[in-house]
């Protein structure tokens, strides 16, 4: 994929080709939430999304290209929840078998909907070994080894997300995206910055999980050695090539916020708005209330919240 010939028909044919299967997420009004910061807060709530997250964009959007060979062998891949619930779901609905391999520090609750929706869970000790295993299985069993981040077709599905933002709240001026291993940025920002080019795009990652700020930082794609954040949905242990390249393009800033105002968003959002945001959900949220996020005052501004998937234990300790 050339990252800068991309146009607005790539992404509106991934939007065709998943069309009726995901829900068009509404943008909510933060106006409480927005008051703090002087700006005109909209929440866009990816976590009404299926399986309670954005994945299932990028998910469809793959397996709508995989060859009929490849769906009755069988795919794999690596995840601490989101994507593995989502490409379980997607397989369910095409009878693909499918097998997700997951770090044992997993949330129980993504586990077990992960195998609900039909997946086979083989657990690893931690982020990496989990992607040497998933890339094991994927040449033992000759399955197709579906990255969660850095593989195109899960990019231009997560770029209907922009195309969605572009067309419900025309007059915004900033967004504000989670970063995880950078799939779901990649594709917002360059669906974004091909039909609204003046957007200002930042991304937002938990100080315990930057491999991106810190791939920025170096001027090439970095894996961290150990992640530690209550924001598990974030928590990839590197970067992708093609993130990366993604992010340096179309991303205006990558920042940084603590586990602690990820926290203090989860409970803002759900008191102020209603909505229950997993804290990978609520780092868009985190950032704009810490300051990180340069805005002018009056500006209009999405907040992503990329889902909702925690567990009544993590709830528990968040609020």
């Amino acid at each position: 994929m050339a990252v800068s010939t991309l146009s607005a028909t790539i992404f509106r044919d991934a939007r065709e080709r998943i069309a009726g299967r995901v829900h068009l997420t509404p943008v909510l009004s933060a106006s409480r939430l927005g008051t703090s910061r002087g700006i005109d807060l909209l929440l866009k709530a990816e976590n009404l999304q299926k399986t309670g997250s954005f994945k299932v964009r990028g998910v469809l959007n793959k397996l709508e290209q995989t060859r009929d060979d490849a769906r009755r062998r069988g795919v794999v891949t690596v995840s601490a929840g989101n994507h593995a619930q989502a490409l379980a779901w997607g397989c369910r609905a095409i009878d693909a078998p499918c097998v997700v391999v997951m770090p044992k520090t997993a949330a129980r609750s993504k586990v077990e909907a992960s195998r609900g929706y039909g997946a086979e869970v083989v657990l690893a000790p931690t982020a990496l070994e989990a992607f040497e295993e998933a890339e094991a299985l994927a040449r033992e069993r000759n399955l197709l080894f579906v990255h969660p981040f850095d593989d195109e077709e899960i990019i231009v599905g997560h770029g209907t997300l922009g195309l969605e933002l572009s067309e419900q709240a025309p007059d915004a001026s900033v967004v504000v995206v989670p970063i995880g291993g950078g799939g779901l940025i990649a594709g917002v920002a360059a669906a974004l910055k091909a039909v609204a080019p003046r957007v200002r795009i930042y991304g937002v990652e938990p100080e315990g999980a930057a491999a991106m700020r810190r791939s920025l930082d170096e001027g090439r794609p970095a894996t961290l050695e150990r992640m530690n954040t209550i924001a598990d949905g974030l928590a990839a242990p590197m970067v992708g090539e093609l993130t990366y390249a993604f992010v340096r393009r179309y991303v205006d800033d990558v920042v940084i916020v603590s586990d602690a105002e990820i926290a203090t968003a989860v409970r803002s959002i759900l008191s102020s708005a209603k909505l229950l945001a997993e804290p990978a959900g609520a780092a868009s949220v985190a950032a704009l209330m810490a300051g990180r996020i340069p805005v002018r005052p009056g500006e209009s501004v999405i907040a992503v919240v990329s889902g909702g998937n925690t567990d009544a234990e993590r709830l528990k300790e968040l609020l």
